[in-house]
């Protein structure tokens, strides 16, 4: 398998991300603490349950997704985007279930995880995006994967990078573009909000 190739297309998304996010690496899992000031956590079924059972609760955690992604982004342009990961030794992207669930995807960067002391431990993640106008239910299938913690780091942005919506297996992280508009968030949607005294 070749390694793949960086998109074009994505160089002013790069340029910008380049600029406003902070030194070093930048993980989806990582926008809560990165941009605490400015992110909260909705869980996505009643009382914090992390899995749906049947069909009705994957009705409801895609209805609580896909408001909040209106909210944030109806009729607007957005980034999607997806990860995989390889070790870094391996020059190449070996995640067959993001491209089964992202396949308009194009690279768009990579980051090397090198933190670990053992080079064994080194992991290359690759960033995936496409560009598109966002409709409501037009990410369901990757809504869901996600629900089912069969595809993770994945996240959703406007092209200026001030609204990010980090889906996961149980909720998603939302990043405003204010403190004011988080405060809002978290007041309209309180009883999506975890007992959690910090929010988790």
């Amino acid at each position: 398998m070749t390694a793949p190739v960086v998109d074009p297309a994505h160089e002013g998304l790069t340029r910008l991300w380049q600029q406003q996010r902070p030194p070093g690496p930048l993980f989806p899992h990582e926008l809560k603490t990165v941009y605490a000031h400015r992110w909260v956590r909705l869980h996505s079924l009643p009382e914090s349950k992390r899995y749906p059972d049947d069909e009705a609760e994957y009705a409801l955690l895609l209805e609580r997704y896909n408001t909040v992604l209106d909210e944030l982004f109806a009729g607007d342009e957005v980034y999607v985007v997806t990860t995989g990961r390889s070790e870094v030794s391996e020059h190449t992207d070996r995640s067959v279930k993001r491209r089964a669930f992202h396949p308009e995807g194009t690279l768009w960067t990579t980051v090397d995880d090198t933190y670990d002391p053992d080079p064994f431990c080194h992991t290359r993640w690759y960033f995936y995006a496409d560009r598109r106008r966002w409709q409501r239910g037009c990410i369901d299938r990757l809504l869901r994967a996600v629900a089912d913690d069969t595809l993770s780091g994945v996240f959703v942005t406007d092209p200026g990078l001030t609204r990010m919506y980090h889906p996961y297996d149980g909720g998603a992280d939302v990043v405003l573009p204010t403190r004011q508009e988080r405060d809002r968030m978290r007041e309209r949607y309180a009883d999506w909000l975890s007992a959690h005294p910090r929010g988790y």
